[in-house]
């Protein structure tokens, strides 16, 4: 039934569209170019509005930034209207759990559940954007894919008042997949106001998202057998054998979004956050008005943050030789399966800003304190817990565009979290339009163990004695040429107590210092008047004994044309797009807990680089992407063709074979 009313409304946003697009098409819409504007360039654009009611000015900031941007329209780059990177891998159908190809450890202190494989799917308060529209903006992104794949993004923004504009914003990734029992069934829920008075001291955000994760585990196929190459028996990828819910027969119902066996994890977000200037008064009068101006001094700003975490694993019809062989503490598993545990997190925080150039509101000092309350809803009871943590920053863009530094930093003075800390500064330089940027920067964090690998949590099936905090120090720099369009950038990171998992569901906790060192360029090249080659390479690579395998070498190229075709309303991109990366110990995944764990004994290697064909172009405001995805699976073998050669993303987890996806990206104004 939640479906059906989900596909009602989208399809009366789409009889919608088609109406409003007519009437006011966005070809008329100035400034789609992507990249960023200058911080008082926009001031009160809201109070010019134009004569022509077709026009319309948008931008946007996200919520910790100063810097407005504009809305992007470029059309090559696919990764940036899907969900999961292109230097992931996630396993074996859109949803299930997601891991990078690279070192990512947590990079931030303070508390954390320990749940992080559905991340890239998910809905966070730094994706946030707050925007400023003269009219009513709209946004509808659809893509269609094999195995009853679709992802469906709607977003609508618009301003009340001049100074007072809301968003809101749906997602919706849903697919069946190849193998039994491995559909996904997420959406992300987004409201968010941003209002400023009149007078402009007087400033109001307000945030409401949620993100809604569920996702059936097959536990990978059984590996007593090589079903990939018996094509005679398992041509059709479902009849292959699994190792969770197996018991499910595979239906190609798009309706049924049944959690048979798997994870279901939920995430609210709920922030106020209200500030007030103090500082100078100003205007500029011209022959018709008068444009309040305000140039703020000192800025007090309180946040309330109200956060709630729900994680969930279950199995109607446990299979005991996957438990017994796995997790062989149940000896005995019920015949309704089930680990919950819940959060509540309310953080207070005060904090006062200082600007010392009046002009620039993208130089300013921050200073805070935030009193945190956390309580823990367990199948053993609840508990509760508090932080009192200070955290500062600085930031100065100057105004002649060439200086950036940033740093920030932040200490848990009591509580759960005592001593953790976190500190991050960075310095970036313009030189000139033939060498473009440098950066370079530091970070460091101590930071607690994820609660998952405490005693008290849910998911903790054995407990470790004890923990030590861990410790990351990064050192990172880059060089970045917009007019060449090139990027070089490295980092080394140096990690101490890194806490792992290991068969499965055994804890850990590495004694012995190790480093990582990532070295990535990108770079298009021109190789005609319309053909380009986007080619990145990313070098990785660790010294010392630490629980981390990745691959030497992962890249990514992009090789096609793109242009008009002769027609001036049309911007066209058409080519071949290949990933690979050299064979490595892939990490495991635990269905169970919902994360990937180290393992050093099994070489996950590509039996083909991944190939993918596309076409996409854009006409005014629509914009449309074919892709055929995973050509080199093609294969012929004992009399069957077709697309199975598939390659692993983890081991027992295959990728699809051939998938085609066909997408909409549609805005429009009001």
């Amino acid at each position: 039934m939640y479906n059906k009313l989900v596909y009602t409304v989208v399809l009366i946003c789409l009889l919608g569209t088609v109406t409003a697009y007519a009437q006011n098409p966005l070809r008329r819409l100035p400034g789609m170019g992507g990249g960023g504007m200058g911080g008082g360039s926009t001031q009160d654009s809201l109070k010019r509005r134009d004569n022509n009611e077709d026009s319309i000015t948008i931008w946007f900031r996200y919520l910790d930034t100063s810097r407005a941007q504009l809305l992007d329209s470029s059309i090559v780059d696919f990764y940036k209207r899907f969900p999961v990177p292109a230097n992931y891998t996630y396993l074996g159908n859109l949803g299930l759990a997601a891991r990078p190809l690279g070192f990512n450890p947590i990079l931030k202190s303070g508390f954390d559940p320990g749940f992080h494989a559905y991340d890239p799917y998910k809905l966070r308060l730094d994706q946030v954007r707050f925007f400023q529209t003269t009219r009513p903006y709209s946004e509808l992104n659809y893509v269609l894919g094999s195995s009853a794949e679709q992802i469906i993004n709607v977003m609508h923004t618009q301003n009340i008042k001049p100074n007072w504009n809301f968003a809101i914003q749906y997602n919706l990734i849903n697919s069946l997949g190849a193998f039994k029992n491995q559909s996904t069934n997420h959406s992300r829920y987004l409201f968010n106001s941003d209002y400023t008075s009149k007078n402009k001291r007087y400033h109001l955000y307000f945030v409401a998202l949620s993100n809604s994760m569920q996702s059936n585990e097959n536990g990978g196929i059984q590996d007593d057998y090589d079903y990939m190459s018996d094509l005679v028996s398992y041509q059709e990828r479902s009849a292959i054998p699994v190792q969770l819910g197996d018991y499910v027969p595979y239906r190609r119902n798009v309706l049924n979004s049944v959690l048979n066996t798997g994870n279901r994890q939920r995430t609210t977000t709920y922030l106020i956050r209200q500030q007030y200037d103090l500082g100078r008064k100003d205007s500029i009068v011209t022959d018709s008005s008068v444009i309040p101006l305000f140039y703020p001094k000192l800025r007090i700003e309180y946040n309330l943050q109200y956060n709630r975490h729900r994680y969930r694993y279950l199995d109607r019809q446990p299979q005991d030789s996957f438990y017994i062989k796995n997790y062989d503490f149940l000896v005995d598993p019920a015949n309704e399966f089930t680990i919950e545990e819940s959060w509540n997190d309310v953080i207070n925080d005060f904090s006062l800003y200082s600007f010392p150039d009046e002009k620039n509101a993208q130089q300013f000092l921050k200073a805070g304190v935030s009193l945190q309350n956390l309580t823990g809803i367990f199948t053993d009871g609840k508990r509760t817990f508090y932080n009192l943590f200070i955290h500062g920053e600085y930031r100065n863009k100057t105004r002649n565009q060439k200086w950036d530094l940033e740093a920030q930093g932040k200490l848990y003075l009591a509580g759960y979290n005592n001593a953790d800390f976190d500190v991050n500064a960075s310095i970036k330089r313009y030189i000139s339009k033939q060498l473009g940027y440098i950066k370079a920067g530091f970070q460091n964090v101590n930071r607690t163990p994820s609660y998952i690998f405490e005693p008290g949590s849910s998911f903790s099936l054995v407990a470790l004695p004890s923990l030590n905090k861990e410790n990351i120090t990064r050192i990172y720099g880059s060089l970045d040429n917009p007019l060449k369009k090139w990027n070089l950038s490295a980092s080394y990171s140096l990690v101490s107590n890194y806490t792992y998992f290991t068969d499965y569901y055994k804890p850990n906790q590495a004694s012995a210092l190790f480093n990582v060192l990532e070295v990535s360029a990108e770079k298009n090249f021109r190789i005609g008047r319309r053909w380009n080659w986007m080619a990145r390479v990313q070098l990785q690579q660790r010294a010392g004994d630490g629980p981390v395998n990745m691959p030497l070498l992962f890249t990514h190229h992009r090789f096609g044309y793109e242009g008009t075709l002769g027609f001036k309303n049309l911007r066209f991109a058409a080519g071949l797009e290949g990933r690979y990366h050299t064979a490595y110990k892939a990490d495991f995944y635990s269905p169970m807990l919902s994360r990937f764990y180290f393992q050093d004994t099994a070489t996950l290697k590509l039996n083909f680089p991944d190939i993918a064909a596309y076409l996409h172009f854009r006409i005014r405001s629509f914009a449309a992407y074919i892709r055929a995805e995973n050509l080199n699976t093609v294969t012929s073998k004992d009399g069957v063709f077709g697309f199975y050669n598939n390659n692993l993303a983890a081991p027992n987890y295959p990728h699809q074979g051939l998938m085609i996806r066909v997408g909409i990206f549609w805005s429009f104004v009001n």
